[in-house]
């Protein structure tokens, strides 16, 4: 029997071997776990969430002062006094139980605003990439025209218009809240989206996909779209402390949610008059603030890490 080269075996030993082969979002998760601060973002969000959800199961079950309880033989004391971890605000309500009730504004505000915008944004983003011409042109002198209001004036005229016929109702105050701040926030999706559109319909699978018969929508939905998930879920993500923030920002200068509704903006602002006097009231909620917007911030940056193709090693 003639002998079988050394050479051959190697070879035929590697083709039976195939290199494994890890997808993209597979790589993203591992490389988003090895980012340190991401993942203590990701906790600190995990314990808001928690927080949220058990806060009311605390009062109830009496772990936690009932955040609407005014006790005035308790007015403005210190943190750990009478009973009281944080202390309690100018008219005795636990600075502690309110902190967790603002957990749940501020969390619905920062993650629902992106469930408004996510949809606007798209639509325009996908139709002016995709179908360009006069379309892309009237849709982008749109989104410019409307990226020209300032922010916050816009959100305010809004909300003052639409006040009188929310007060006394917390459910549509939050739904005119959040409306508003998705009205100025979905142009840098649309953008976004458009840029994304606009660079990846001339690539080749695209041509052939186009070629073969595939009609405007199947090519936006099964092709265009996802691939432009990476840069979408990273801006929107970026999105929830913009919205954090506006939302704290309204409340504070007596726009946002109206009391008893404890929100951290509005205990910032109710405090700020005793400021001296008592600290705490306006140093915590601030201190809940900056977390949450830092927490959501080291989120963003590693999504964008994990989800960049030019980080893959």
């Amino acid at each position: 029997m003639a002998a079988i080269p050394v050479g051959a075996l190697e070879q035929s030993a590697d083709w039976e071997v195939p290199e494994q082969q890890i997808g993209l979002w597979q790589d993203a998760w591992h490389r988003f776990r090895r980012n340190r601060l991401a993942i203590v973002g990701a906790t600190v969000v995990l314990l808001l969430v928690v927080i949220a959800i058990t806060a009311p199961l605390l009062v109830h079950f009496k772990l936690i002062p009932d955040p609407y309880t005014q006790q005035v033989e308790n007015i403005e004391v210190g943190p750990v006094t009478a009973g009281h971890l944080l202390g309690t605000d100018e008219l005795g309500r636990d600075t502690f139980s309110r902190l967790l009730y603002g957990s749940r504004v501020s969390l619905a505000v920062g993650i629902l605003v992106q469930f408004i915008i996510l949809p606007i944004g798209l639509g325009i983003g996908l139709a002016a990439g995709y179908f360009g011409g006069r379309i892309d042109n009237i849709l982008m002198r749109f989104t410019d025209i409307w990226y020209a209001f300032p922010d916050l004036l816009f959100v305010l005229v809004v909300v003052s218009v639409f006040q009188q016929y929310t007060f006394g109702n917390v459910i549509a105050q939050m739904v005119m809240i959040f409306g508003a701040i998705a009205l100025v926030n979905w142009v840098g999706l649309a953008r976004l989206v458009r840029g994304q559109v606009l660079s990846i319909k001339e690539k080749e699978f695209i041509e052939a996909a186009r070629s073969s018969g595939s009609p405007p929508m199947k090519l936006i939905l099964k092709h265009l779209l996802p691939n432009s998930l990476g840069p979408i879920i990273v801006t929107l993500t970026f999105g929830i402390p913009q919205a954090i923030f506006l939302e704290a920002v309204l409340s504070f200068i007596g726009f946002g949610i109206q009391p008893p509704t404890p929100t951290w903006g509005q205990m910032v602002n109710s405090g700020y008059e005793s400021i001296y006097a008592n600290p705490s009231s306006v140093v915590f909620p601030a201190i809940a603030i900056g977390f949450t917007l830092l927490a959501f911030s080291f989120i963003g940056d590693g999504l964008r890490d994990a989800l960049d193709p030019r980080m893959r090693r």
